[in-house]
């Protein structure tokens, strides 16, 4: 029985995922014996983790909110849900590009200003306001995305789809995404030429030393004037002084974001959201479901999928022979390693690779596992069978 603790609310939908070999726990008071941890936005870094932990999945992608080096250290394997709130995230960008060109925000303050006026020709007396909310159509206008992973790939399409030119900046786009690209979608190597063309601008990078601050006052200089920045991805990207430099000197007309600062909050220029990106049933029903299946296929059968601190290695289902899974440090060869210390065993298949200076090595016997030899490059074994 592995026990599975929760942090946050997690969805209905995933839980039921988990099978009778699984009890499910209220992590909020602790996390103690759990071999597993269902996130969603609750910090962790202070948390204490006992020996029995084996694995993290946040439903979400960020996970700014987990220690990932100090649970590689351990063993830990973390999980994200790549693509599984995409489309949410998506339709909110599609949304706020439509609010952002018409004006929304400011028209519907202007309407609601008349609740309790009693005219009886209140529609007109609105409708004498329209002019200052008169907008642009999106169709013609040049959009770059920042980030071609599965949320910025799904809004330059649907920015196609809009009759907008689009420019995608992701300086280690693999082949996979960009074959789900539209052919019309312009690929930019530098990030200043992109702003430079660009009426709109939408960030979908994740949160790495290398992308914070990134937006700084350097290059929003390079903005084309006037253009409007549509930030649903992490606020640790922006340089807020440099952006509110940059509102107040008109380089940038309007800020939408998905992240709430005491900076920027109530601004006219700004139009702040509760970080909604993901916050529909479906969105949270599909993170919870992935988030759960990448967690029993761990325990399970040892398989890694969507790691963010560890490889990806599968052999499929355990079926009825023996598994060892092996986590090293400062092991440049973690299949080998792992054929050395079980070569008296009869391996029937085995896989392994690395990311960064951790590495991941799994195994398939038939024999039985009665010792694990130690190494100093190994940080954890486990065995694993169906027993």
């Amino acid at each position: 029985m592995y026990k599975i603790s929760t942090l946050n609310k997690i969805s209905p939908a995933g839980l039921a995922r988990f099978t009778d070999a699984y009890e499910i726990a209220d992590g909020t008071n602790g996390i103690d014996g759990s071999a597993g941890v269902l996130v969603r936005s609750q910090a962790m870094h202070d948390m204490k983790f006992d020996e029995s932990l084996l694995s993290i999945a946040r439903a979400g992608a960020g996970v700014n909110n987990i220690p990932l080096e100090s649970c590689a250290d351990r063993g830990i394997v973390v999980f994200n849900t790549p693509g599984a709130n995409a489309n949410a995230v998506k339709e909110l960008v599609v949304g706020a590009l439509v609010l952002a060109a018409r004006n929304l925000d400011k028209a519907i303050a202007w309407t609601n200003a008349f609740a309790g006026n009693e005219s009886d020709n209140i529609g007109k007396e609105v409708e004498k306001g329209k002019s200052k909310f008169a907008g642009s159509e999106l169709k013609g206008k040049t959009i770059s995305v920042f980030g071609l992973g599965a949320i910025g790939i799904l809004v330059c399409n649907a920015a196609v789809d809009l009759g907008m030119n689009v420019i995608g900046y992701d300086p280690y786009i693999g082949v996979p995404s960009a074959l789900r690209l539209d052919a019309s979608v312009k690929i930019e190597a530098k990030p200043e030429v992109a702003l430079a063309k660009s009426d709109y601008v939408s960030l979908h990078l994740p949160s790495l030393p290398s992308t914070n601050g990134m937006f700084n006052a350097e290059l929003l200089s390079n903005i084309k004037p006037g253009a409007i920045f549509l930030n649903f991805s992490r606020d640790k990207l922006i340089d807020e002084s440099a952006m509110i430099d940059a509102l107040e000197s008109g380089k940038v007309s309007k800020y939408i974001t998905d992240f709430a600062t005491n900076g920027i909050i109530g601004r006219e220029d700004v139009v702040c959201m509760p970080h909604l990106g993901a916050s529909t049933e479906e969105a949270e029903d599909n993170c919870a479901m992935m988030a759960a299946e990448e967690i029993m296929d761990y325990l399970e059968n040892g398989n890694i999928k969507n790691s963010v601190n560890f490889p990806t290695v599968n052999l499929g289902p355990i079926g009825n022979q023996t598994r060892v899974a092996i986590i090293t440090k400062n092991e440049p060869y973690p299949v080998k390693l792992a054929a050395a210390m079980f070569a008296d065993k009869n391996i029937t298949a085995i896989a392994g690779a690395t990311r960064g200076e951790y590495g991941y090595a799994l195994l398939a016997t038939d024999d039985n596992i009665a010792e694990i030899p130690k190494v100093p490059e190994v940080l954890r074994v486990r065995v694993l069978t169906t027993d």
